[in-house]
């Protein structure tokens, strides 16, 4: 796994009446703080990539339809330099992914509906000075194909 990733997995307390699913815990040890939350969707077969922040972790958790996230470690002085990760997260698989800051990362809906991401960023989004670094994503750069592979 890329170096500062971490995965949890998310389990649904279900009864008669539906479930209940804790997110995120200032007790877990992946808890990087707290700046805002946010959804993102992207419809079926949308690849939304490659993008990274310079300061700011994400915390990513599907929670409807189906996605498959991808992580890519461009980092100079890392020891995953180079490295992908792939995590197929949504209902069939509920977790929540926390991606350090210049690891570059996007995300497919590989569902047949909307796919609905949750995101729990350490920092508030600055709009006069945004934290980001984009790169669109069939680049070059990153060694990686968002087609789906049929094996």
């Amino acid at each position: 796994m890329i170096e500062g990733v971490a995965f949890r997995r998310l389990k649904p307390v279900t009864d008669e009446r539906g479930f209940l699913m804790e997110v995120m815990r200032v007790d877990w040890e992946s808890f990087a703080g707290f700046g805002q939350a946010y959804i993102t969707t992207a419809y079926p077969g949308v690849v939304k990539a490659w993008h990274a922040h310079k300061d700011q972790t994400d915390s990513f958790c599907v929670i409807s339809g189906m996605a498959k996230v991808v992580l890519y470690d461009s980092r100079e002085d890392s020891p995953t330099k180079g490295e992908v990760n792939e995590f197929f997260l949504g209902e069939r698989n509920f977790g929540l992914l926390t991606i350090p800051p210049l690891v570059m990362h996007g995300f497919k809906n590989i569902g047949e509906k909307e796919v609905v991401v949750l995101n729990l960023p350490n920092r508030l989004y600055n709009y006069e000075e945004p934290d980001e670094i984009r790169v669109p994503y069939d680049s070059d750069e990153i060694p990686y194909n968002w087609e789906r592979v049929n094996r």
